[in-house]
């Protein structure tokens, strides 16, 4: 049995879609545990991109089974369209299953998502406002609607009708806004699980079998640990646990059948939305890196903020996670940048932190505090061994193993499947 969860280490956006697709060769199943499509992963095959919202990585190889597993909250219309983009590019996606257990994403969830962002002003949050909080909300009131209602007429009819009664009054009564028609939303979302029902399938039982039989699984997580609903810098966090327990919960795993957790670790750091970003590069420097990283949304395409890498936040996410090991992505972003800061600190009113603060009011006083390297000029992305890097890069990645006690086993040095450096096996 081998069980891996690869997470994200920052705040989201750090790789993730690009080691997930070179592991899942190695895999025979990938499941993908909580968040919605307002998460995004690109993928680059033989200079073809591809990018993905809903669907795990593993897609791309007929012959791995995918999850989506029962932590999301899916758009069925959202989930239609990746299947008709995949299979108009030749992909199988025969392969699919997803849990019954998932919850929908209604259109009142969008609009509502919509409408409350607005509502907040300067409290905004920067959702992606495709529906992922409000639907989350819905699950955790009692009153969400999931694959397998949907697939029940009946069910569906009677769950639609009394949402519907309390979201067109919210709509109507506090946001001005004009209310949906029930009949409408039953015929179109029938339609949807006409589309999908050949997909559903009892997930957890599929997961546990194959590990059962001693088969590689992979566990794919959405977003960053600094996005998790309870671990984050909340409120700007996303409505999920993107972290490596939310894979047992979002897939139906226990969690002794988890042998490693590995973080995927940029390396600088960004994020996007609202929120204090202690390492943030607000000029020149930070356009550089956001231009040659093409740090733009999967999702939204909204520029990503850009920053140096922040060991402060890692450690946070190692200890967070448990995280065995570190892939360490668009090493190739940094080539002909000199010096390069790490941050190993914060200064907070006249005091060191080196443990990541729980109060985001704490945070966002904190000014970095710097070790400065020397970068390197070589190009990075024809060189497949550790060993063949400039000495600067390979001092770069030991400082970084130094500060957070953790290997790094997989070095990417450009967006490709090609492009990537083992130095330890994950499977």
């Amino acid at each position: 049995m081998a069980a891996v969860v690869l997470i994200g280490a920052q705040w989201g956006d750090e790789g993730k879609g690009k080691i997930t697709d070179y592991l899942a060769e190695k895999a025979d199943m990938v499941v993908r545990y909580q968040g919605g499509n307002n998460a995004g992963h690109t993928v680059v095959i033989n200079n073809q991109i591809f990018k993905l919202h809903l669907i795990p990585s593993g897609i791309f190889y007929p012959d791995k089974l995918c999850i989506i597993g029962n932590g999301l909250v899916i758009d069925p219309k959202v989930l239609l369209d990746e299947l008709d983009y995949l299979q108009s590019k030749g992909i199988f996606t025969g392969n699919l299953r997803i849990s019954g257990n998932a919850h929908v994403i209604m259109p009142y969830h969008r609009m509502l998502d919509a409408l409350e962002e607005e509502f907040k002003g300067e409290q905004k949050l920067g959702t992606t406002k495709r529906g992922i909080g409000p639907a989350y909300k819905d699950k955790a009131s009692r009153s969400g609607i999931r694959i397998m209602d949907l697939l029940d007429k009946n069910e569906f009819s009677r769950k639609l009708a009394y949402n519907l009664k309390e979201k067109n009054l919210i709509l109507t009564k506090i946001y001005g806004h004009e209310e949906l028609n029930y009949s409408e939303l039953l015929q179109e979302y029938l339609e949807y699980a006409e589309k999908i029902k050949k997909y559903v399938a009892d997930t957890s039982l599929i997961v546990n079998q194959y590990l059962e039989e001693g088969k590689k699984v992979l566990f794919e997580g959405a977003q960053g640990t600094l996005l998790d609903l309870d671990h984050g810098t909340y409120p700007y966090v996303t409505s999920s646990n993107p972290i490596a327990g939310g894979a047992c919960v979002g897939s139906g795993v226990g969690p002794t059948k988890i042998n490693k957790i590995l973080g995927v670790v940029k390396s600088y750091t960004t994020r996007v939305g609202e929120g204090p970003f202690p390492t943030e590069l607000t000029e020149s420097m930070g356009e550089l890196i956001r231009n040659r990283g093409g740090e733009f949304g999967t999702t939204t395409g909204r520029p990503r903020r850009c920053g140096w890498l922040d060991t402060v936040i890692l450690k946070y996410a190692v200890r967070i996670n448990g995280i065995s090991d570190i892939a360490f992505t668009k090493l190739d972003v940094l080539t002909g940048i000199s010096p390069l800061k790490i941050c190993t600190g914060y200064s907070y009113r006249g005091k060191m932190l080196t443990e990541f603060p729980m109060s985001l009011s704490v945070l966002a006083e904190c000014e970095a505090v710097y070790e400065e390297m020397p970068g390197w000029q070589e190009d990075l992305t024809g060189i497949t061994k550790f060993e063949e890097l400039p000495t600067a890069a390979r001092n770069y990645i030991s400082r970084v193993e130094e500060l957070l006690k953790v290997p790094v086993s997989i070095l990417a040095v450009g967006p490709e499947r090609t492009k990537t450096i083992i130095r330890q096996k994950i499977f």
